[in-house]
């Protein structure tokens, strides 16, 4: 270009491209958002919820049978015990049929009471254990799982470890009334209030 020649010449556009201008800068914020700002999946969860998980059922498949085996009333406590040969769809089933019968009042035709006489009705409070194996449904077993993973261990020098009893629970249901926004707690496994949990832990509601 000569010295003479006027850069801006009439008819020519001076500078970019208006919507090259705007496509920069819609590139520019979203490289920012992205490289930035934390994404949501990136977090931690919080609290000892765990994953929730949608566990495949098979609905041609019969309901488990289930013998309820022990019952702590000072703890609210029922244990459970199913075939060894139970899938983990029909212990999902379970729990849900459970949760369905505790909804509609007749839970107390499949399970003993764990709160008699409660204002809130028979099941108001209740820690459902789910075992496979009656050895480990036994009284000092699912006491060391209520009592969690941090109590002291001299607490039942004799029972069990939680880090051994823990692992053996197929199914747990937690109920309370008490607590309106979230009253029901079924999962697959087993998980303590500190989020200690089992390796196959997975809640289901």
């Amino acid at each position: 270009m000569s010295k003479n020649e006027d850069p801006y010449q009439e008819g020519k556009r001076a500078g970019a491209h208006p919507l090259l201008v705007v496509f920069g800068t819609l590139i520019g914020l979203w490289l920012f958002v992205a490289l930035i700002v934390p994404s949501s999946r990136n977090k931690q969860a919080t609290g000892t919820e765990g994953p929730t998980v949608s566990v495949i059922e098979d609905p041609d498949a019969a309901p488990v049978m289930f013998k309820v085996h022990t019952t702590i009333p000072d703890m609210n406590t029922l244990g459970l015990v199913v075939p060894t040969q139970a899938t983990d769809s029909q212990i999902v089933a379970l729990l849900k049929r459970l949760k369905n019968a505790r909804l509609d009042g007749t839970l107390t035709e499949q399970l003993p009471s764990t709160t008699p006489g409660h204002k809130l009705g028979d099941h108001a409070i209740a820690d459902i254990f789910i075992f496979s194996d009656k050895q480990f449904a036994e009284l000092e077993t699912i006491r060391t799982l209520a009592r969690g993973a941090h109590a002291p261990g001299t607490l039942y020098p004799n029972a069990i470890p939680f880090e051994v009893a823990m692992e053996q629970v197929r199914g747990y249901y937690r109920i309370d009334l008490n607590d309106t926004g979230s009253p029901d707690t079924g999962s697959l496994g087993f998980s303590d209030e500190s989020g200690v949990h089992s390796k196959h832990y997975r809640r289901i509601f």
